[in-house]
């Protein structure tokens, strides 16, 4: 068998290691997988929210129920379409676990005032009074 002789330029070569790089992307990896399970905002729907002056940005928690409703007055939460009795009983479920439960109201802007007393009505119903609307600021 022929065994070849490594030159000097060949040993001192710099390596990359391969295992700790794909460790490392693998970690990040699940470290965004992780991150955009729990980034919940409720930006699906194609709602254009009323624009206030006066609206100060709070940041959003995770306790906090968001109701989209839409321009025909369809009722979203957690992208599933409830009707009033069904966001009456998931109200009062969620009051009865977390007494000082936070809801935002996330209307249309062409949405009927009716549509928006059925859900204030449904919060009412479950002892709800910790309630937000959702705006944007208007621009100066």
């Amino acid at each position: 068998m022929i065994k070849f002789r490594i030159s000097e330029y060949a040993k001192q070569r710099p390596g990359i290691q391969m295992t700790s790089m794909v460790d490392i992307m693998f970690i990040n990896l699940l470290f965004f997988m992780a991150l955009f399970v729990y980034f919940h905002f409720e930006t699906e729907l194609n709602i254009s929210v009323p624009k206030a002056a006066a609206s100060a940005e709070s940041p959003v928690s995770p306790e906090e129920i968001t109701i989209n409703i839409t321009q025909e007055g369809r009722m979203v939460v957690n992208q599933k379409e409830l009707t009033a009795d069904a966001l009456t009983d998931l109200l009062q479920k969620t009051a009865r676990l977390y007494p000082g439960q936070a809801v935002i109201l996330r209307a249309d802007e062409k949405t009927y005032h009716e549509h928006v007393v059925r859900a204030l009505d449904s919060c009412a119903k479950a002892k709800i009074w910790n309630i937000s609307f959702a705006t944007t600021k208007e621009n100066a």
